[in-house]
């Protein structure tokens, strides 16, 4: 046999294939009717495992089985989409607790930010919420979560990612652990300037005080000179200090912003040796709102620890034909080896798709939970 007609016979059945999918197909229309009059869970882990198993047995080696299971996993996956979808049409799919707002309720808004006066979290609340902002600071993101939550805050501003230093891990895991969510995000350009007293130029410096970070950060300049480095618990604070004690021979790398509000001048801008460096802030409530303009969804999940496991919960983003931007794992407490995935994706919360993609993943994953559409 030659090769042309060898791919004629792949050809013809090929088009059997499609045939018969189609027909099952319209079989899965009318099994996804049925739950809809009755009520019934579309997902049956149960009964796909079974299923899976029964075609595997019918093969005739260990490749074609692992083959055939791969191919009816997705299958079975194409079915349940197109269940879920009925499901929306018909109105089933149960409404999200998520409530539109056309705006936020900022006027007369009390905001906590973490950290001292003059810290980037400052910066960024100000250029998010204006220079009138009713704010107060406190000294752990924990405390800054807490406040929104028992009430004492509407707002909290949270740096949840770095472009040179990477994601914030201690906000991720706080964003499972209390039930507060997103609502706004702000990026901020990190430059890191050279502060110190009035009257004091660069000769007069034998001290310099800085987060462990930026001192990481602007370790080229640095190295020009041969200044005691001392690391400190934010750059806020160290530009703090510089300002109390009043000795020229002190200085900090800290925001320009941080020297307007303590006093201090800039001897040096950007200090830090990436011109790119920024910081994206969350902005949080204790309330299940959303703009309704909002473009981006962030959610959090666990997954079975099985292989394929996290490819499925995927696809719901590739069948409802939505571009997911950033995917993170982070290790859930107490299980060793397990993990929680966090995604953002572009969407919605009142789109069908997003509705879609939503019910497919509370019914597949493990503890879905919608962090914020903003």
């Amino acid at each position: 046999m030659d090769l042309l007609e060898l791919r004629n016979q792949l050809d013809e059945i090929d088009e059997q294939i499609v045939r018969l999918y189609e027909r099952r197909m319209d079989v899965c229309r009318h099994v996804a009717e049925y739950k809809i009059d009755s009520g019934k869970k579309v997902f049956d882990r149960q009964r796909e495992q079974e299923k899976l198993t029964k075609v595997r047995s019918l093969t005739h080696n260990d490749f074609n089985g692992q083959g055939v299971t791969e191919l009816f996993e997705q299958i079975m996956s194409m079915s349940r989409k197109l269940q879920y979808q009925m499901l929306e049409a018909h109105g089933s799919q149960g409404k999200l607790p998520f409530i539109g707002v056309d705006d936020l309720e900022t006027h007369r808004a009390r905001v906590v930010f973490q950290g001292a006066e003059g810290a980037y979290s400052q910066a960024a609340m100000v250029k998010y919420f204006g220079d009138a902002v009713n704010s107060f600071h406190v000294d752990t993101f924990r405390d800054a979560m807490s406040a929104i939550d028992e009430g004492s805050a509407d707002f909290a501003v949270l740096p949840i990612e770095n472009s040179t230093a990477g994601i914030v891990n201690e906000i991720y895991d706080l964003l499972v652990e209390f039930e507060n969510y997103i609502v706004g995000e702000q990026i901020i350009k990190i430059e890191h300037c050279l502060l110190g007293v009035p009257g004091a130029q660069i000769p007069d410096i034998r001290t310099v005080y800085s987060h462990p970070q930026s001192l990481m950060q602007s370790a080229r300049f640095l190295a020009d000179y041969s200044w005691q480095q001392i690391s400190m618990q934010n750059n806020a604070f160290a530009a703090k200090k510089v300002a109390e004690e009043q000795d020229k021979s002190q200085a900090a790398i800290a925001s320009e912003y941080a020297g307007q509000v303590y006093g201090l001048e800039v001897l040096k801008k950007g200090v830090n040796h990436s011109g790119t460096n920024s910081t994206r802030f969350i902005i949080v409530t204790n309330q299940k709102i959303f703009r309704k303009d909002a473009r981006k969804i962030s959610i959090c999940f666990e997954v079975a620890h099985e292989s394929g496991s996290l490819y499925h919960m995927l696809s719901h983003f590739i069948y409802n034909n939505l571009n997911m931007t950033k995917i993170e794992s982070r290790p859930i407490e107490g299980r060793n080896w397990e993990y929680r995935f966090f995604v953002d994706f572009e969407g919605n919360l009142a789109d069908s798709a997003v509705k879609n993609a939503l019910r497919g993943l509370r019914d597949e994953a493990r503890n879905m939970k919608i962090l914020g559409n903003y």
